[in-house]
């Protein structure tokens, strides 16, 4: 078994954290034309940078770490913001001060997840259920759509353009698509 890491944003965290995301995709950098053959598809998976099946990733995310007493805040934590963003506005301490997932070391992660699959696909053929399965917040989504068959695809499709820019989703481009569970420790 393998561990490496991955960053997620905080509102990506929150969904791991309450159980809504157990699926995560990344473009595929590898150069690939056109459909892919079976064969040559099950050694590309080997391939895969985030790891293979049973492999684990350990989760960066933005953090806070007190450098008094090296206890740790997470930007994911709504309650962890307001006590930073408060004692900030109280202090004016530079102390507290949210470092971005890149610089998170291992000993600070606080969620570890186990690969549970892993496939490449173009991206648009993401599916309703995979798509529910990136985070897919049914709750607070309401887009002015009256299609329920592909509202997660639809707020997949706008998550992807506000993380790679616009036009990413038209792109199509080759994913990773890295199922997942977490585990506990």
């Amino acid at each position: 078994m393998r561990e490496k890491p991955i960053l997620f944003s905080a509102s990506m965290v929150r969904a791991i954290l309450d159980g809504s995301k157990t699926q995560t995709r990344r473009v595929c950098k590898l150069e690939m034309r056109g459909g892919m053959p079976e064969p040559e598809m099950s050694s590309l998976l080997k391939c895969c940078p985030y790891g293979q099946l049973g492999d684990q990733l350990w989760v960066k995310e933005t953090h806070w770490v007190d450098d008094e007493d090296g206890s740790v805040l997470y930007a994911a934590n709504p309650d962890d913001w307001n006590f930073v963003e408060q004692n900030k506005h109280e202090t004016g301490s530079s102390r507290y001060n949210w470092k971005p997932s890149i610089f998170m070391p291992r000993k600070h992660s606080r969620i570890t997840l186990e690969i549970t699959g892993v496939r490449v696909e173009r991206l648009q053929d993401i599916s309703e259920t995979d798509a529910r399965a990136e985070g897919y917040p049914a709750v607070n989504f309401n887009p002015a759509r009256n299609q329920e068959h592909d509202q997660a695809r639809y707020w997949y499709r706008l998550l992807w353009e506000q993380i790679n820019g616009p036009g990413s989703w038209e792109a199509n481009p080759w994913v990773w698509a890295i199922e997942f569970g977490r585990v506990t420790e």
